[in-house]
């Protein structure tokens, strides 16, 4: 079986159970359970960085209240934005996590930014995955969006968000692989990883 092989089979894997426990929760446990980052991992985000997160797909770990959070504290927030065209991620500024205002439905039927909305580097960045180890490494949905990102930006310090059941004793990984600066799941940070 070759890596491809290996991890299209463990993303398929990581996806059922993930979708099948996400489903199984009551919205309002999963909403009351990242409703704001863990002082922990507050104390990785300096103050007046700015954060970037992102829209939540079925099953993924809710990043929305996180949102509202960091711009209650003063944080610039954005979210990603993926360009029909090329397929190239960036990141614009989220005015308004609390009625999302401001967001446009996108490739992949995902809530973006508009593509007026200003361009931002964020300093810290929240990332989805379908799985994690507990050295940090992550894989995402198989895109690449995020590893091509994070390997432009080596500066920007990115925390995964998931749930338990999203844990593997081991990922097969490839040189474009970029691991995480901690994860971050209902009952447990991992890291922060130097």
């Amino acid at each position: 079986m070759s890596d491809t092989d290996s991890k299209a089979a463990i993303r398929q894997h990581l996806r059922t159970a993930r979708d099948e426990h996400a489903a199984a929760l009551p919205a309002s446990v999963s909403a009351l359970v990242f409703r704001q980052p863990p002082a922990p991992v507050r104390e990785i985000v300096p103050r007046g960085a700015s954060v970037g997160l992102y829209r939540a797909l079925k099953g993924e770990a809710p990043a929305a209240s996180y949102a509202r959070f960091f711009l209650e504290e003063g944080h610039v927030i954005a979210l990603p934005r993926i360009e029909d065209g090329d397929g190239e991620m960036s990141f614009r500024r989220h005015t308004d996590p609390f009625s999302e205002t401001d967001l446009e439905r996108g490739p992949f039927g995902v809530m973006q930014p508009a593509p007026d909305a200003e361009k931002i580097v964020p300093d810290v960045l929240f990332v989805p995955l379908l799985g994690f180890t507990e050295r940090g490494e992550r894989i995402g949905q198989g895109g690449g969006f995020y590893d091509r990102w994070l390997a432009d930006h080596p500066r920007t310090t990115a925390i995964g968000l998931a749930w338990d059941v999203q844990r593997i004793e081991a990922l097969p990984l490839e040189e474009h692989d970029v691991s995480l600066t901690a994860i971050v799941t209902p009952s447990r940070i991992y890291g922060p990883f130097a």
